[in-house]
């Protein structure tokens, strides 16, 4: 009997093959578990299957969200006071991967005739997480929207506070809330979009503090992790627990409006109410 035509590659082959494949070729969605060929995303970079949003830079949220951005207070970074090499080193690390200095992008905004403020917290830039300039930037923001009777949309995405700023990072809780307050005070309207994921402090604050709340489809959000939940109950929560789904069930959430929908949702709220 003739030995087979078809030999089976060796290990090397295999790897130089599988080298020579284009990196993120595949992509697996950390929801639905789904995995499909990565140009299956689209420009909106969501999940074909399930429609969850992956986390995509401020920068790139904004070019896919907003008709015109312009960045303000671009040089605000953490102060001079914290000096930790590891810290600064990935302060460096994330000014690289999101191109800004702090974990928020910020500025006047528009989607057709409609003018506002806007803010976007980046989940790249170490997790998204609430330090003190990060603080500062939000609360500029706020009270340039305040004196300009301009509406705000905040797009937040964050680990919690940094826990590198110690109780400053905490203090920005209230730093902000202050200035969506005094920005609630003069009758103008506060839109926020919870993102993948939105924890910790900023739940705790100005994520909750929106007139309404809108949320991407599956985004994780809550106040403390998964894991300190079950140590602390001595069970295991439910699988959708802390999905946006299971909040808006519970009241906290007003809508959750898929990636795609998202700028017409937002210019029809403002419309509304100009």
């Amino acid at each position: 009997m003739e030995p087979s035509k078809f030999h089976t590659p060796s290990t090397d082959l295999l790897k130089k093959r599988m080298s020579d494949l284009p990196d993120n070729l595949l992509k697996e969605c950390p929801v639905c578990h789904k995995v499909f060929f990565s140009n299956k995303m689209g420009d909106l970079h969501t999940c074909p299957n399930c429609g969850y949003g992956f986390r995509i830079t401020a920068k790139r949220r904004a070019s896919i969200t907003f008709d015109k951005f312009e960045e303000i207070d671009a040089e605000i970074t953490i102060p001079d006071r914290y000096q930790d090499i590891k810290y600064r080193q990935k302060i460096a690390k994330a000014e690289k991967i999101t191109g800004i200095k702090e974990s928020v992008l910020t500025g006047p905004a528009t989607i057709d005739d409609v003018d506002f403020a806007a803010g976007i917290m980046d989940p790249y830039f170490i997790m998204g997480s609430l330090g003190t300039s990060t603080g500062e930037k939000i609360s500029r923001l706020f009270k340039r929207a305040t004196k300009e009777s301009l509406p705000v949309v905040m797009f937040t995405a964050s680990g919690g506070a940094r826990m590198q700023e110690g109780i400053h990072s905490l203090m920005q809780m209230a730093k902000v809330s202050s200035a969506v307050s005094e920005h609630a005070n003069a009758g103008l309207l506060y839109i926020v979009v919870l993102c993948d994921p939105t924890t910790g402090g900023v739940t705790a604050s100005f994520a909750m503090d929106g007139d309404i709340i809108l949320a991407e489809p599956h985004a994780l959000v809550g106040f403390a992790g998964r894991r300190v939940i079950e140590q602390t109950i001595n069970q295991k929560p439910p699988v959708d627990f802390q999905r946006a789904e299971t909040v808006l069930e519970h009241g906290f959430i007003d809508s959750i409006v898929a990636r795609a929908d998202m700028k017409k949702t937002l210019y029809r709220l403002l419309k509304l109410h100009q």
